[in-house]
């Protein structure tokens, strides 16, 4: 049972290294206090330092500005020129988590409800089934063991489709209703199967056309060019899909060179590489325009062809939306546990400090060998990425708030963002709503994809912008 496995040593891990920092650490000593009822953005060891003790590299940004902020630590300059510093926790302790885990799941319930009411229409309608039709001649090389024109084909494409326009409120519905298709099918209900795990991996690539998100927070930290991570966003995240693809497609032993995958793949290929040349163009609120048109434009396309749909097959439309609105309450109550449990883990190890042990020892592993460590002030949004889609964007927001939004670190950070999904987050959602719990090879396939994302984020960050300090 691997996500057994790596939950616990999640817990076994943010515990030892707890109990390390405590016995050893002068300052450690309320760091348990820290991990169980503390809560993100509280303060700690405040006190005043003197100037003369400061590095160079804090002492020239307090000239600058009053406020700067080195990993947790945060150095203010008050009105008579004293420099006061205190900690920062960047996330929740294990009581508040616990609290915010319930909160996103009755949050989802009203989305839940509203997208699963639509795919109910859609599946009486037969709408379904016409796009499983469509899509089917593609997914059924890489789904073999799906049958011909099964929903799930038409649930998958769904969620594939709001993956890739951002709308992740309206991608989880149709995913999960993705998943529950696919359990259907399913000899084993307590262990994945081939088709669910192709299917996770590849919507936790996050293959996503725009990031919009990470443009609008450029922009408004003041970014000279928000959009010039656009082109290595998008090819980041694209490497990652098509690595997830290739990765559970050996290990399935599917035939990846088959003219119509190879067919789909080089047309979806071709039609993002055109996207990518008419947005490039485009001014950014010209682009914040456009994208908010064509995503939002989409989700009501959808919902206007699904209810004129239901009109033409004569079916009771309104009967049919509360029938799986109902399904979508269900949904969203039971993945509760599920979610509890695996944030509570990742907060703890978030809480720990083992994130500082292992990006102090990447950058002095690096500086050791003489490699170029600018690329590991970006690690921390890489690591906290497969683990908390907030915690990765507040610590994107951080190194671009200490680095500067136009420096190597903080568009580094920008694309680490983009290049994948929140991992585990998909794992306690996706398999939580089947209840799946032999989750089998997917864990570490997403994990090899998420990698290979990064890689190739850094990679093209040293190719764009390996000239920015």
């Amino acid at each position: 049972m691997a996500l057994s496995r790596i939950w616990s040593a999640f817990i076994i891990i943010a515990i030892v290294a707890a109990s390390f920092t405590c016995l050893f650490s002068g300052t450690g000593n309320d760091i348990y206090s820290r991990m169980v009822v503390g809560k993100a953005g509280d303060t700690t060891h405040t006190k005043q330092v003197d100037s003369a003790t400061l590095s160079p590299k804090v002492a020239a940004a307090l000239i600058v500005s009053k406020e700067y902020k080195d990993g947790d630590i945060e150095y203010v300059k008050t009105a008579d020129n004293k420099i006061i510093t205190f900690s920062v926790q960047s996330a929740d302790g294990v009581l508040s988590t616990c609290k915010n885990a319930v909160d996103i799941c009755i949050g989802l319930i009203g989305v839940m409800a509203l997208f699963m009411g639509f795919m109910a229409i859609a599946d009486k309608a037969g709408g379904i089934r016409f796009l499983s039709k469509i899509i089917g001649p593609f997914f059924s090389k890489l789904f073999p063991d799906v049958p011909k024109d099964h929903p799930a084909f038409g649930h998958m494409m769904l969620n594939f489709s709001a993956n890739l326009l951002g709308l992740d409120n309206a991608a989880t519905p149709f995913g999960i209703k993705a998943m529950e298709s696919l359990q259907e099918i399913n000899p084993d209900k307590e262990t994945a199967s081939n088709a669910q795990i192709m299917f996770l991996c590849l919507h936790a690539s996050g293959l996503t056309l725009i990031p919009v998100s990470i443009i609008a927070t450029r922009a408004k930290l003041g970014a000279a060019n928000p959009t010039d991570i656009f082109i290595p966003c998008m090819i980041a995240t694209f490497v990652a899909t098509i690595a997830a693809m290739l990765i559970v497609s050996y290990k399935q032993k599917i035939k990846v060179f088959q003219p119509i995958i190879l067919a789909w793949v080089l047309g979806l290929s071709s039609l993002i590489a055109l996207l990518v040349i008419y947005v490039n163009r485009l001014s950014h609120d010209s682009m914040d325009s456009f994208s908010g048109m064509l995503s939002n434009g989409i989700i009501l396309l959808i919902f206007l062809l699904i209810i004129l749909g239901g009109l033409y097959k004569k079916i009771d439309i309104f009967d049919a939306f509360v029938e799986g609105a109902k399904g979508g309450f269900e949904t969203a109550v039971k993945i509760i546990p599920y979610l509890v449990g695996m944030l509570v883990a990742i907060s703890m190890l978030r809480t720990s400090g083992i994130f500082d042990i292992i990006i102090n020892g990447t950058t002095h592993l690096f500086a050791a060998i003489g490699f170029d460590t600018r690329f590991v002030q970006g690690i921390p949004t890489a690591l906290i990425k497969p683990l908390s889609g907030s915690g990765a964007r507040g610590m994107m927001i951080d190194t671009m708030k200490a680095s500067g939004p136009d420096s190597f670190a903080g568009r580094l950070s920008c694309i680490l963002q983009g290049s994948s999904d929140t991992t585990f987050y998909v794992v306690a959602v996706y398999f939580g709503a089947v209840s799946i719990k032999n989750t089998r090879y997917s864990i570490g396939a997403m994990l090899l994809a998420d990698l290979v994302g990064i890689v190739t984020a850094i990679g093209l960050c040293y190719l764009f912008f390996g000239s920015a300090v």
